[in-house]
């Protein structure tokens, strides 16, 4: 069996200083798996605990050992939902015709990457959705690019993860589009060395760590339009801190996921995860932060950029080859080759044909937010 593949991978990584490439921030700062994932199917789903908080008790002496309190676990799932590849076919002929020029494996290498690139931006976008979709709450102002006079929304969205429990290990990243990564760039104490603390961004253009964060951009960042929902009230009395579900009535029109809502008397922005039906939607955990009243107000935000805040382990890319069956396809070679632009693992595959080859892409994978209390959306 000829091995294809081996003899073209320099070409590969040679097309790397080629080829143009989008920002990758949210792929190199979530949680990716790239082996437990082997044994799920497409579409099946992988089931994944997580426990409420705890209710605290006096300590009561007593010759009879209390029961304990019973606790509810709660299970969340991942799907690898998507199987998606590039393929490039090649006849004898067009390679005859290139290697009259500059040459078959020049221009190979040039198409691996290229696929590369596009599917490296399918799941950019994709985790930059399940980010701003399913964050506890939002800072910033809908419609206007932070950091246009200073750095305050940083701190604004790190109070919301660790007022939320988060830990600060120095895995905590803010994932901007370019357009705020300009904005933080101009910002005129970062490009003072004695108040930035460093030449980094002056000299090489480097976003800097703030306030305990790591600022890296992404093409993938996402622009939300806004439901057509207004004149919602709250229509039960019964709501409490914590609670996510809001029961709503008299208005009309759409509250869907990724809005930004807000409650009458209440400051916080919470986004909703499940779209108004039935006379109810849902908004992250850990919920209300303050309890409305019957017939409050609620207001649903403007439409907006989903720049994102994280830490790592709050949300998961689940990435692998897709399935072959057992024995093996018709492929004469495969390969797995990691993008050193985005870090993630693509397939390569090689299929030979009556006169004709195909050169196959491809990557399956699912995203998941599993832990939304620590995920903000920093609004633009």
């Amino acid at each position: 069996m000829a091995n294809v593949l081996t003899d073209l991978a320099a070409d590969i990584y040679k097309a790397a200083d080629i080829v143009g490439r989008e920002l990758t921030g949210a792929a190199s700062s979530v949680l990716i798996n790239a082996n437990g994932s082997d044994r799920v199917a497409l579409n099946d789903t992988v089931r994944s605990h997580f426990t409420r908080a705890a209710t605290a008790g006096n300590v009561t002496p007593s010759m009879t050992i209390p029961q304990g309190t019973d606790q509810t676990v709660d299970n969340k799932t991942l799907t690898i939902d998507k199987a998606r590849s590039v393929q490039i076919p090649w006849t004898g002929e067009d390679i005859q015709h290139v290697n009259n020029g500059s040459g078959f494996t020049s221009i190979y290498g040039d198409q691996i990457r290229q696929a590369m690139r596009t599917l490296a931006n399918e799941v950019e976008v994709d985790i930059n959705v399940e980010g701003y979709q399913n964050a506890s709450r939002a800072v910033g102002t809908a419609g206007a690019t932070p950091f246009g006079s200073n750095f305050n929304v940083v701190a604004e969205a790190r109070q919301i993860l660790v007022d939320n429990g988060c830990p600060t290990d120095n895995q905590i990243t803010m994932v901007l589009n370019t357009l705020a990564g300009t904005k933080l760039r101009n910002l005129a104490q970062l490009q003072k060395a004695n108040e930035a603390g460093g030449t980094d961004l002056l000299r090489q253009g480097a976003l800097l760590d703030l306030q305990g964060i790591m600022l890296k951009e992404s093409a993938g960042v996402q622009a939300h339009t806004d439901g057509t929902g207004s004149g919602y009230l709250v229509n039960t009395a019964s709501l409490a801190i914590g609670d996510t579900v809001i029961t709503a009535d008299t208005g009309t029109g759409t509250i869907l996921a990724g809005d930004v809502v807000t409650f009458e008397n209440d400051t916080n922005k919470y986004v909703v995860v499940v779209a108004l039906s039935g006379g109810s939607f849902t908004i992250a955990s850990p919920g209300l932060l303050t309890a409305p009243a019957d017939n409050d107000t609620i207001t649903v935000g403007a439409a907006y950029t989903g720049n994102i805040v994280f830490h790592r382990n709050a949300i998961e890319l689940a990435m692998r080859a897709p399935a072959v069956p057992t024995g093996g396809d018709a492929a004469d070679d495969a390969m797995v080759i990691q993008d050193p632009n985005s870090g993630l693992v693509f397939e390569i595959r090689s299929y030979k044909g009556y006169r004709k080859a195909m050169f196959e892409v491809a990557a399956a994978w699912g995203t998941k937010a599993w832990k939304p209390d620590f995920i903000a959306t920093v609004l633009g």
